[in-house]
């Protein structure tokens, strides 16, 4: 089994839309976003939603579009309809994994709500639903992971047998309580055919609900490069943690024994809803082919194009972009976590909605 890197070639993005029973905090603003994370994934490659109402939905596109003055091409757009909880995609979407011979397996773990915090049940069972819908090539096979739980934002990956991970989230009591932390390493390198997998101890930020998910903390750019979040102001309530973290990064290395290359991303200036911080992060980034999209505070701060700045010369075969997800924090969470990508030769094109 190989569990492929995100910058390999991708058949499509999936985002689950919201509607009004989501738990979402001023959602106009938040579909406002959505439909600017649509029209940027466009930019690049298909798009899947899944959403509770298709027609609902593509009227909000079309409306939300027509006020921004974008052009949405419906043409390259797959919808399929399932009830749904929320819409953290990253989360309960399927996980793509090659078989040794080029299979094609779509992993559907357990979503249980970030450890039993949320309400998951219709989210649990989003990927079944799609799936069934004919949302996948026919030589794609689902497998079911019950009992397992895993959440895709929890995990990163080089593609070539390493795993990049957190100690607090997939140690957590309220997902795999029977399984220790060894148990646990089986369990992933098992799956998905990992040679090693590196753990992160330390790292956290706060107002986020997953217990440290990896993909707002430190993610693989290529083999031998890891950007992560680094605080550099020592009154910051994030300092010890990150720093912390960034020294175990140091202590990495790849395949072949060298220290990664570390790319360091600042951490956004606060941000907060009320007296709550909300957890900006710039590692929180999506790769898409051709492309990195890349989540703004939409606050004007130069740290925004810094973050840019400095994944553009991580990927410089890929345009890097910025886009303003600040609605999206006050889901406590960013970018990537409201997708999923999915391999070349995945999503089925001849299911588009004309």
């Amino acid at each position: 089994m190989r569990l492929p890197a995100e910058w390999e070639p991708q058949s499509g993005i999936q985002l689950t839309w919201p509607h009004k029973d989501t738990e979402w905090y001023e959602l106009d603003k938040v579909l406002d976003c959505y439909v600017d994370i649509a029209y940027n994934i466009l930019r690049f490659e298909p798009l899947m939603i899944v959403a509770r109402n298709i027609e609902e939905a593509k009227k909000e596109i079309v409306g939300i579009a027509g006020r921004k003055g974008i052009e949405i091409d419906f043409n390259r757009i797959y919808f399929h309809e399932a009830p749904l909880n929320d819409t953290w995609a990253r989360d309960h979407g399927g996980i793509a994994v090659y078989g040794d011979n080029g299979e094609k397996y779509l992993y559907d773990f357990v979503f249980n709500g970030w450890g039993l915090k949320f309400a998951s049940n219709l989210d649990n069972m989003i990927t079944k639903t799609i799936f069934s819908d004919g949302a996948f090539e026919d030589d794609v096979m689902g497998v079911d992971m019950r009992p397992y739980v895993l959440e895709g934002g929890s995990i990163d990956t080089d593609g070539q047998g390493t795993l990049l991970t957190t100690t607090e989230c997939l140690c957590s009591v309220n997902r795999n309580e029977y399984l220790d932390k060894e148990e646990i390493e089986g369990e992933l390198k098992s799956a998905f055919g990992l040679e090693r997998i590196l753990w992160l101890d330390h790292g956290t930020i706060i107002g986020d609900d997953t217990d440290s998910h990896v993909d707002i903390l430190a993610r693989f750019c290529n083999p031998h490069t890891i950007a992560y979040m680094q605080c550099t102001d020592t009154e910051d309530p994030h300092y010890e943690e990150l720093s912390a973290m960034e020294r175990q990064l140091r202590t990495f290395r790849t395949m072949d024994g060298k220290p990664y290359d570390l790319v360091p991303l600042p951490l956004p200036d606060p941000l907060y809803i009320d007296d709550y911080r909300l957890p900006a992060s710039y590692a929180n980034f999506l790769i898409v082919n051709g492309g990195v999209l890349l989540p703004g505070t939409g606050s004007g701060s130069e740290k925004d194009e810094i973050a840019r700045k400095r994944l553009q010369e991580v990927f410089p075969d890929r345009k890097v972009v910025l886009v303003d997800c600040k609605a999206l924090l006050s889901g406590h969470g960013s970018l990537h976590c409201v997708t999923m990508q999915f391999p070349k030769g995945y999503l089925r094109n001849n299911n588009i909605q004309r």
